[in-house]
């Protein structure tokens, strides 16, 4: 079973002396085993070697399980594995990715989520824009806020340039620094494909906060 693998190789290289640390910079909300990111990435994939591609209920299930261990690292396995089976995963999955950006949440996990695995599900199946509307409501958790507005991160040409916008738009009165950091990494990501766009939705968005704005214009001059 991949858990099993997983929790062998992980355990057998954990390293309190790095743990503490890592615990610290993530302000301590979660725990960790001390593997850093390198070993980490090298472990998965010797978790995963010879593996087949999982279904989309393995899939789920082992990320699932993942975010019920007390590690951090675990989580970051978990989020390594969708990235790589991305294209596995339907609309069916919506609502456990959910489940794992509002739980045990953090910029750490959410964002590889949103970019990473949201993103190419809502490129694959549009009928998923709405779910990604809905999650920009008001009231809406603010993590799954983030991971809305920067589910586009990987479009390139491909950004529904209105929604971009009208998300940012919609949010640029929020007080919340990852929300104001999300807008301005959404609008500095997509000022790569259209600067004059992002310069001009700028502009004319005085309501946007000095650290979107500077985040947005941050490679424009």
């Amino acid at each position: 079973m991949i858990l099993q693998r997983l929790e062998h190789l992980f355990g057998a290289a954990a390293d309190p002396g790095q743990a503490a640390p890592m615990r610290a910079y993530m302000r301590d909300r979660f725990e960790f085993l001390g593997i850093p990111s390198v070993p980490r990435r090298e472990l998965t994939l010797d978790v995963l070697r010879g593996r087949p591609r999982p279904s989309e209920p393995e899939l789920l299930a082992t990320a699932r399980a993942c975010w019920e261990l007390p590690e951090r690292e675990y989580q970051y396995f978990a989020c390594d594995y969708l990235r790589r089976h991305a294209k596995v995963l339907t609309p069916a999955a919506v609502p456990v990715l959910r489940e794992l950006i509002t739980t045990r949440s953090w910029w750490d996990t959410v964002d590889t989520l949103a970019s990473n695995v949201v993103g190419p599900l809502v490129l694959a199946h549009p009928e998923c824009v709405s779910t990604m509307d809905a999650w920009t409501a008001a009231g809406t958790d603010l993590w799954l806020v983030r991971t809305a507005i920067l589910h586009q991160l990987r479009y390139g040409e491909r950004t529904d340039r209105a929604r971009l916008f009208d998300y940012c738009d919609r949010w640029s009165g929020e007080r919340d620094f990852f929300i104001r950091k999300g807008i301005g990494w959404a609008l500095r990501q997509y000022a790569r494909t259209d600067p004059a766009g992002v310069r001009a939705f700028v502009g004319t968005h005085p309501g946007l906060s000095p650290l979107s704005v500077r985040e947005a214009l941050k490679h424009l001059g």
